[in-house]
């Protein structure tokens, strides 16, 4: 891990490798000082004053050229010394986002968006700050106390030694209560992205949250949450305040020493007074750098701590990859063929899908064969496999047995990127961007111009209704479309699907939750949008796919019925019980 980690400072090893020279010159330069004035203190200050005067501007005109060179060297460690961090928190975050992007839907039904988004924001930000600060607090802490360590023992090696003995015992102790963080600030940042996690769920079903009255609901769980990561943070700091306050136990043990021993040595005529002073003025430059590192153990176990969790998403292997001689698909005509397929959910609860006490696969040994540019409707219980069956067709998730192929390819063996491509996806929740319509509309194809895209809104019905809005296509849709009834994001999702083109349309359910109305307008444009292409409609209202060529009943994960509505209906089976039932009860209601 800690490879992986260093291997970002590769692309900045410019500034890095500036960064420790500006600091070693800083740590040089606050070594120098106590040095200067202990040999000013014991050659020219007593010379007298001619001497002094005479040469006193030459040690100003020395000191101020010093500290301009401490001066420029500290700007430069504060502000591209974070730069560096800053790029090499971008960075990990470009990666941590791509990483996300090549997972497959089954790892987005494990994780928590709230918790994504910790690890994104929260622990990279920890990771930036260690990333500048820890190695230039160790390179110029670390020069400062060797440094002081050596001018001090040809001072006093006497009292050098027993400073070092006292030094080691505090820093053996602070060791140990370093372990002891490690545990504290890992469990800080799955409290906070539990928070996170608790407050996106919140803000996201504010709508459910509001027409079922439940604020308080809602304030309970979350304040749940955010007192356990409260109690974290008093741990997290109840165990820093111990840690800090050995360090500051450490810092008056060694000037008590410095006074007693060095006022023993004095007397005793092995110690001047003058290096008694120098000294302890080393004594301050010894322990400021051990408190710096001290109080660093912070950023240091948090960056850690985030570190860990970055790299255990970067680390997890995607499980939908593209084969090593994956080939771009080619659809000529537009077959697909299911050949016992089997596959089932691992490492989580589905909906509908898993029934307590079902050990059948959600897929079972399904056989489906659909005609180039035949439209197919799937129908059935809830549960039954149909929405499975088309998240298996663009790889959503990979078949566990059998095969699936387009124009005889087995989409295991093309490129994702081709594969989805070929397939258009029109949902019953639609999920628009916040942005422009026009934006929601070329996401079809980010590269289409202003004319495609009116085209493509034309033929999903909604173009008349884009143009009566004061702003027109430039109309901002709100989150998630919010600003737009269902109805009208349906039309911009088809849109979106007329200007991708694809050869392949899957249709889930994607009038169930609109009026009568809205209906209407919508089964119009999909009807258009389904001219020509192979197309797999998912209805549980039997009235919608009245048009298609074959109707499909799935249930418990195979295909058991399959013909025109005529045929099934004749066959008195599933398909014609759920007809009866939507039909007669719907007659009976109208009576």
């Amino acid at each position: 891990m800690l490879r992986r980690f260093l291997a970002y400072y590769g692309p900045q090893k410019h500034l890095f490798i500036a960064d420790t020279v500006c600091a070693l010159v800083i740590a040089g330069i606050d070594l120098a000082f106590p040095v200067i004035l202990r040999a000013l203190t014991n050659g020219l200050f007593t010379e007298g004053q001619h001497a002094i005067m005479a040469s006193i501007g030459m040690v100003a005109v020395g000191l101020v050229i010093m500290y301009l060179i401490r001066c420029a060297c500290r700007y430069f460690v504060s502000a591209q010394g974070h730069i560096m961090g800053a790029r090499m928190e971008s960075q990990m975050r470009q990666d941590l986002f791509d990483q996300y992007e090549r997972f497959s839907f089954s790892y987005f039904d494990r994780v928590n968006s709230g918790d994504m988004m910790s690890r994104v924001v929260n622990d990279l930000f920890d990771i930036c700050e260690a990333a500048h600060h820890v190695p230039e607090w160790i390179i110029i802490c670390g020069v400062e106390i060797i440094g002081a360590f050596v001018i001090l023992f040809t001072i006093s090696p006497a009292l050098t030694g027993v400073m070092a003995l006292v030094t080691a015992g505090f820093v053996s102790l602070m060791v140990v209560q370093n372990l002891r963080m490690r545990s504290v600030y890992t469990d800080n940042r799955v409290k906070i992205s539990e928070v996170n996690s608790q407050l996106q769920d919140s803000l996201a079903g504010m709508r459910v949250v509001k027409s079922f009255a439940n604020e308080e609901t809602e304030r309970i769980k979350f304040r749940r949450s955010n007192d356990r990561y409260l109690s974290s943070k008093e741990a997290m700091y109840r165990v820093m305040g111990t840690y800090q306050a050995t360090s500051a136990l450490m810092t008056g043990a060694l000037f008590t020493l410095v006074v007693v021993a060095g006022g023993c040595l004095v007397a005793a005529g092995r110690m001047s007074a003058v290096d008694m002073a120098t000294f302890a003025l080393y004594i301050s430059l010894f322990t400021t750098p051990i408190e710096t590192l001290v109080n660093s153990t912070e950023t240091f176990q948090k960056a850690i701590a985030g570190f860990r969790r970055m790299d255990e998403v970067l680390q997890s292997a995607p499980d939908i990859e593209d084969a090593p001689d994956a080939r771009p698909l080619k659809v000529p005509a537009g077959a697909i063929e299911y050949r016992n397929v089997c596959f089932s959910y691992e490492d989580r609860e589905l909906e509908d899908e898993h029934r307590a006490g079902d050990e059948r696969p959600v897929i079972d040994h399904l056989n489906l064969s659909i005609r180039p540019g035949e439209t197919i409707a799937l129908v059935g219980p809830s549960g039954g496999g149909k929405s499975t069956t088309c998240s298996l067709l663009p790889r959503f998730y990979d078949v566990q047995d059998g095969s699936i192929c387009i124009d005889g390819q087995d989409v295991r063996s093309v490129t994702q990127r081709s594969l989805r491509q070929a397939i258009g996806l029109v949902q019953q929740d639609v999920y628009l961007f916040d942005g422009t319509i026009a934006e929601n509309i070329a996401y079809g194809r980010p590269d289409a111009s202003f004319e495609e895209i009116v085209e493509a809104a034309r033929r999903a019905n909604i173009h008349e209704f884009i143009e009566s809005l004061p702003e027109g296509y430039d109309t901002v849709v709100g989150e998630r479309g919010s600003r737009l009834s269902g109805g009208q994001k349906q039309r911009v999702a088809i849109a979106r699907v007329f200007l991708k083109d694809p050869a392949i349309l899957i249709l889930d359910e994607a009038t169930s939750a609109l009026d009568n109305e809205s209906e209407e307008a919508v089964q119009e444009s999909l009807e258009r949008l389904a001219r020509d292409r192979t197309t797999i409609i998912i209805a549980h209202r039997l009235s919608t796919i009245k048009n298609a060529d074959e109707i499909a009943t799935v249930e418990r994960g195979r295909v058991v019925e399959r013909g025109t509505h005529e045929e099934l209906l004749a066959q008195n089976g599933t398909y014609a019980r759920y007809y009866r039932m939507q039909f007669e009860g719907m007659r009976a209601t109208s009576a």
